[in-house]
């Protein structure tokens, strides 16, 4: 029993692999949009002034 803290949670393990697997395609397929249809970067609004009554 002294071995226990060896001991590795497969599961765990298998989860954090599989997040990772899943990080690494969602941030190619966000690439691959952004190349498809770039955003634009928003414009700054001009400061209207006020109308006279």
């Amino acid at each position: 029993m002294s071995q226990d803290n060896k001991l590795v949670d497969l599961g765990a393990e298998r989860a954090k692999r599989v997040h990772d697997l899943n990080e690494k395609r969602l941030n190619e397929v966000r690439q691959a949009f952004e190349q498809a249809m770039p955003l634009k970067s928003p414009k700054k609004k001009a400061k209207k002034k006020p109308k006279k009554r």
